[in-house]
């Protein structure tokens, strides 16, 4: 249990992106082995649009695992209060949170501030790339 930690994937769309289930689980897997981390099996969130029913299930279920391996920082909630929860219910729990693709995890309160930061400039992007054409 110490160093178990779920994996985190999506069976839709998210951000503009489209990743087959099995090739989250490959990367995941392979990010977990490359970080010493025990991989448990990975909870897919459903299909629905902005739903995280999934991702709050394991948040709630925290007590047996030491985090979570999720397979892009993008899959985490577009809305920025749910996602700033989620990263604060992490820290508070003393627990972390791992972004496979992205090469990056939260583990304490100053590491929110990048993460948040790629998140602006995520969201930013469409709207630059309007302006250009």
């Amino acid at each position: 249990m110490k160093n178990n930690f779920r994996g985190y994937i999506f069976s839709r769309t998210f951000m503009e992106e489209r990743v087959p289930q099995h090739i989250q689980n490959i990367i995941i897997r392979d990010y977990c082995n490359k970080n010493n981390l025990n991989y448990l099996l990975s909870a897919a969130e459903y299909r629905m649009k902005n739903c995280h029913l999934m991702l709050e299930e394991i948040l709630n279920d925290m007590k047996n695992i030491k985090g979570i391996v999720a397979y892009s920082l993008f899959q985490m909630p577009e809305n920025n209060e749910k996602r700033k929860k989620i990263f604060e219910t992490m820290i508070k729990l003393k627990k972390e949170i791992h972004f496979a693709v992205e090469n990056l995890k939260i583990t304490k309160k100053n590491e929110v501030e990048k993460i948040e930061n790629i998140w602006l400039i995520k969201k930013s992007l469409p709207f630059c790339l309007k302006k250009l054409n």
